[in-house]
């Protein structure tokens, strides 16, 4: 390990993490940028960090704001040659780390590029991690699965079939021969427990807010242009098929028996122009036009002003394996936020809800989810005071000031073993 400065005196010797990550970099994932890229550095832990870059541009070996360093390969050429330059950035990057400069070899959510890791952190006598931020293998089995089932298809197939194959190499290999792997939801947690992964080996890591970055700078509530009457009800995040965005409009349809002015602003994208175009035909289909209002993805500030705009905030997630495991994002803003808002019972939602009793927790169906947001437009005045404690909530426990702090000493509670 290398020796403490001035920065890190209080924490013990700097701890240098080598983490490679699937994301092209810069990424809007907070819990990178922000956890690893802000507050970690605090606490005495660096991170090199590789990934993917942005379509089309070229290699960044410079220094990123935050990380010691931040490598991506090429992002020239098609999709074959891209994935290929990534795995020669990824097996370059691991080949150079040194037990000198290296404390912990990390990979998020890839399983061949984890396996990969793994043997040569172990020769290289560097302890290796695997965070677990989303199942990927189970996503990519049911999605082949379900295309199959619509169209058929070679390339389906084998899509079907890396998914099983990393999906054993991961449970049976990658994660049984880390030294840790970090996840993302107690249910997650859960989960690796029945897989057989032992508890002490184990992390729950929930996704967080930058508190210290809304204080900084409180956000100022701007109303869409045009919207500036009439009940508001607003989405942030991604708009992808599998989240089911077309309930909200459904539940909008119902909201509006009672309140015939009511909208709908979804600040998000989908990942496709054509699946934004399928939600966008789907709110035509319904009438609603004039009433639901996509942005595309922009800067937090400016999101943020606009959600603050709302009267009620939706965060729903679809039920199931798959995001049963996932801690989401969206609810914990609009808390942090001082939002009313209105969630369905994913665990995690449940958990927050039920600990901080500052928003509104329905069941899945389009029909509760409207009753919820009936209940917030009956009385605006009292779904505010009530929301007045998310805040603190936040602040208390889903903050990244608490959520680092803990992730710090995991590490070198892992270091001293």
């Amino acid at each position: 390990m290398s020796t403490p400065d001035a920065a890190t005196q209080d924490h013990g010797p700097t701890l240098r993490l080598l983490q490679l990550v699937p994301e092209a970099l810069p990424t809007f994932r907070v819990d990178v940028t922000t956890l690893f890229g802000d507050y970690l550095p605090r606490h005495g832990i660096v991170c090199d960090l590789v990934g993917k870059p942005v379509a089309g541009a070229l290699p960044d070996r410079g220094d990123g704001a935050g990380f010691a360093r931040v490598r991506t390969s090429s992002g020239q050429g098609g999709r074959l040659r891209r994935e290929a330059a990534f795995l020669r950035t990824c097996f370059q990057a691991l080949c150079a780390a040194r037990r000198a400069d290296c404390d912990v070899v990390q990979v998020r959510d890839m399983v061949s590029i984890g396996l990969l890791a793994l043997v040569i952190a172990r020769l290289k006598g560097i302890p290796f991690v695997f965070w677990v931020s989303f199942l990927m293998c189970e996503a990519r089995i049911a999605r082949a699965r379900a295309q199959l089932a619509a169209h058929g298809g070679l390339r389906n197939r084998l899509i079907l079939l890396k998914g099983l194959l990393e999906e054993r190499l991961l449970y049976r290999v990658v994660l049984p021969g880390a030294q840790h792997v970090f996840v993302q939801s107690e249910a997650m947690l859960q989960m690796m427990l029945e897989k057989g992964i032992p508890r002490a080996r184990l992390s729950a890591v929930p996704m967080g807010v930058d508190t210290q970055a809304l204080a900084a700078a409180p956000v100022q509530a701007e109303r869409p242009q045009g919207w500036q009457d009439g009940p508001l009800i607003a989405y942030l995040g991604t708009l992808d098929p599998s989240r089911q965005i077309e309930r909200m409009v459904e539940a909008l349809a119902i909201v509006r028996g009672s309140h015939p002015d009511a909208r709908l602003l979804l600040i998000g994208s989908a990942g496709s122009p054509a699946e934004t175009q399928a939600l966008q035909a789907h709110v035509a289909a319904s009438g609603l036009d004039d009433a639901v209002r996509i942005t595309g993805w922009l800067p937090s500030r400016q999101a943020w002003a606009l959600l603050a705009s709302a009267d009620v905030a939706v965060s729903y997630f679809p039920r199931g394996m798959i995001h049963d495991t996932c801690s989401p994002t969206k609810l914990l803003e609009y808390l942090a936020l001082g939002m009313p808002v209105v969630a369905n019972d994913n665990p995690d939602q449940v958990r927050v809800l039920e600990e901080c009793g500052a928003g509104w927790l329905v069941g899945s169906s389009t029909q509760a989810m409207a009753e919820g947001l009936l209940g917030v437009l009956a009385d605006p005045p009292a779904a505010r005071a009530r929301a007045a404690g998310g805040p603190a909530y936040i602040e208390a426990g889903r903050s990244y000031r608490v959520i680092a702090a803990a992730v710090a000493a995991q590490y070198r509670r892992l270091l001293q073993r």
